[in-house]
């Protein structure tokens, strides 16, 4: 293996809850209990298989990593206990930092999402999908008007954000998520 292959597989490896991905023998497991895997272009075993055979380009090219859901099976049903999901979100992590784009805009609304909560210590509805409206395709807010009329007339959703206490802590927590914390 050369030191461009070891570098991606040392790389994903140093992230929290990525160190085991060596310990994979490919069963397939992951691939069998993935809710989304027929959208990617490649399984997450195979993801996991160009992970360790230094693929980096063809890995955070390809749509794979962004169709994740977050739903666990494959971590639940790990025999070796990989955490074949985790790996996944360090690749797309991975994948942003080194400017590689995502084939949707999940990557967009899950920021306003998280920003969201950092700013107030919980989601604040509006001024979320207001950001990811103007991010995306301001148009489409348009679309949305009536219901959001709707939701403000009948107060369900406040025009003006509710800050909770703590969101230091909060912003401490991210931090520790973003940069990996302390080892």
């Amino acid at each position: 293996m050369n030191n461009g292959h070891t570098a991606f597989l040392n790389e994903v490896a140093s992230i929290p809850a990525c160190d085991k991905i060596n310990e994979c023998v490919q069963c397939g497991v992951c691939s069998g209990s993935c809710t989304t895997a027929e959208h990617w272009e490649y399984t997450p075993r195979k993801i996991i298989a160009m992970v360790r055979a230094g693929m980096k380009d063809e890995v955070l090219n390809s749509n794979s990593i962004w169709y994740c859901v977050s739903c666990y099976l494959c971590n639940a049903r790990c025999p070796r206990d990989i955490k074949p999901a985790n790996i996944m979100h360090a690749l797309e992590a991975i994948a942003l930092k080194g400017g590689y784009k995502p084939p949707t805009k999940t990557t967009t609304m899950y920021r306003s999402f998280a920003r969201s909560i950092e700013k107030n210590g919980r989601i604040y509805e509006f001024g979320f999908m207001l950001e990811y409206f103007l991010k995306t395709n301001p148009f489409a807010a348009l679309k949305m008007l009536p219901l959001a009329l709707s939701l403000l007339t009948h107060k369900r959703m406040p025009l003006l954000p509710k800050v909770v206490k703590g969101t230091d802590q909060l912003n401490k927590m991210f931090h520790n998520i973003t940069t990996g914390g302390s080892r």
